[in-house]
């Protein structure tokens, strides 16, 4: 892995697309790592549009910022200011936090559909504990997926969802945005899918960078 940047390096560093990546201590977060055979829990997605502060979009359960996109405090499917949400997942909840870079940049169309994703999903709520569970079983089980609509193009899967955790919120805005192929089920990716030891194959040359530790500093 890289030297670890600064909170303010990362935010200024950060563009649409980049993957956020957490590891935390507690007995939830160790059994997210332990059945995804990851060091990782969480994952985000950084939404970076004109001159706007670079924004956090993932899935949680607690509900400590404002929700930019409905200007409500909610739990589920969130955008979030991206430096209040690394430093709460830092120093609130004890996550250690990593940056990885999709090279090369998106174009101002794939930053379109990453905001079409986030106001159809927006608000979606998070599965109970023990739904998670079962939804990750089943996503280890191949399965076909449907693959669009009869009308308007849109996947049948992804539109249905009616709870979705975080991998599934950055799983389902790649496929929008054209840099993850269709096919799979959402719940077939966990936050281990998006951590560098797994190998996560992108559409049309995309990569993303090894992660880059990021430095929070306390309050």
């Amino acid at each position: 892995m890289d030297a670890a940047l600064s909170l303010d390096e990362a935010l200024d560093l950060t563009r649409t697309g980049d993957i956020w990546i957490f590891r935390g201590r507690t007995g939830a977060d160790r059994a997210i790592q332990t059945l995804t055979n990851s060091p990782v829990n969480h994952v985000g997605m950084s939404i970076v549009v004109e001159d706007m502060p670079p924004l956090m979009w993932h899935a949680e359960l607690g509900r400590s910022l404002p929700d930019l996109w409905s200007g409500t405090f909610q739990r589920g499917v969130q955008l979030h200011d991206l430096r209040d949400a690394v430093t709460i997942w830092a120093r609130r909840y004890g996550q250690r936090g990593w940056l990885r870079q999709l090279e090369p940049g998106v174009d101002m169309a794939m930053e379109d559909l990453a905001l079409k994703t986030v106001a159809r999903l927006d608000g979606t709520p998070f599965p109970s504990s023990a739904q998670l569970a079962w939804r990750w079983v089943r996503g280890r089980v191949p399965q076909v997926r449907p693959r669009w609509r009869a009308r308007g193009g849109r996947p049948v899967t992804d539109a249905a969802l009616e709870t979705a955790y975080c991998a599934e919120v950055v799983a389902v805005t790649y496929e929008d945005m054209g840099l993850l192929p269709r096919g799979r089920q959402p719940n077939w990716y966990d936050p281990g899918r998006f951590w560098s030891g797994d190998d996560l194959e992108l559409c049309d040359g995309f990569t993303l960078s090894d992660e880059i530790e990021v430095d929070v500093p306390d309050a």
